[in-house]
């Protein structure tokens, strides 16, 4: 197993410098895995950050959703040019939104235009959503364009994505994500939250300011959480083992037929949007290119109190994945110098 001290530096910096209550990073490439950690699991008891422990992934489960509906497009049970009418009719519909002219393909890449439920402010008022219920907010507004006329991010897309696969499957979300990703890869740490608001195995305390800027905002213990309000956006819990796996698999079509896992990492630019910098977005998946100009490959998710990284090489044979249960200082500025490190030798030589 490789030693990796330059990451171990960053990991210690964000915990001393940056003041996140802890973060660890896991590193697996054909020199084996590595695994890093620094600060603590839980402020109170002072608990170390530890390998195993489950985690909220947010909008990480986006990949997992998109996963299963190209699963479905290659068992022929719908397209990807298919409309959400056509599937969920009636559903989008009003204030200019239009089911009949978004496509699937428009949802998995944030093409459609839909408004972003999670930006509607009643939706974190309340608890124990049905995503029909979010859907029907999200469509009080109008759309931000026409279908297919530009990217931009909406956890709405996703949660039509969700229901979808209901409506092929006849099944629950959860139990096909299960059936069709967890069980075959062996996810043993990972799965859908649905309406329960504790993490079920060994987890960090998850902490939060709420988004609010100010050096002396006061922190808040967000580990027990209702996550209906992001369903197959952005509800499931994993680790960062289970999450090298999911990834490698990704990574490497073991998930999905070639022409699906074309369509997946078949990326929109995402410039203008107010999304993550240098980045193209896929099918729940999206590329980055790094500072030192290599480009990785991956997925991440953010949620109140917890924030993870996950990105690779192109064929899977280097993967970093990081987390942090602190929200604030920005962990994006940590992730970035983790990968840096570990893909800068990669990087196109400079003409």
């Amino acid at each position: 197993m490789t030693a990796h001290p330059e990451v171990q530096q960053l990991l210690d910096e964000a915990v001393r410098e940056r003041g996140l209550p802890g973060i660890v990073s896991e590193i697996r490439d054909n020199q084996g895995r590595w695994f890093g950690a620094a600060g603590v699991a839980d402020t109170s008891a002072g608990r170390a950050r530890a390998e195993h422990e489950q985690f909220r992934i947010g909008s990480a489960t986006k990949a997992f959703t998109a996963t299963v509906v190209l699963q479905l497009v290659a068992e022929g049970k719908l397209s990807l040019d298919d409309t959400v009418e056509r599937w969920l009719p009636g559903l989008v519909a009003g204030n200019g939104n239009d089911g009949t002219a978004i496509s699937i393909r428009q949802l998995l890449d944030h093409t459609s235009g839909l408004f972003n439920h999670t930006d509607d402010e009643q939706v974190h008022s309340a608890e124990g959503w049905r995503p029909e219920q979010l859907v029907r907010i999200a469509t009080t507004h109008p759309p931000y364009f026409a279908p297919g006329a530009h990217f931009r991010y909406a956890n709405t897309n996703y949660l039509l994505a969700g229901l979808l696969i209901e409506q092929v499957t006849n099944a629950p979300l959860a139990q096909e994500i299960i059936h069709r990703i967890c069980e075959p890869l062996g996810l043993t740490g990972t799965y859908c939250a649905g309406i329960e608001t504790k993490i079920r195995g060994p987890h960090p305390r998850h902490y939060s300011t709420l988004f609010d800027p100010t050096p002396d905002a006061a922190v808040h213990d967000l580990t027990e959480m209702d996550q209906t309000w992001s369903g197959a956006a952005g509800d499931m819990v994993s680790t960062t083992g289970d999450l090298q796996v999911f990834l490698h698999a990704l990574l490497t079509g073991q998930l999905l037929p070639p022409a699906q896992q074309r369509e997946m990492w078949t990326t929109v630019c995402t410039e203008g949007a107010e999304w993550v910098p240098d980045t193209r977005y896929g099918c729940g998946v999206f590329e980055q290119q790094l500072p030192c100009g290599t480009t990785v490959y991956g997925l991440s998710g953010a949620t109140m109190g917890s924030w993870t990284w996950a990105m690779g090489s192109r064929d899977g044979e280097r993967i970093v994945v990081t987390h942090t249960n602190g929200d604030w200082n920005d962990p994006l500025e940590v992730f970035l110098a983790v990968l840096d490190t570990q893909f800068r030798a990669t990087a196109p030589a400079s003409h």
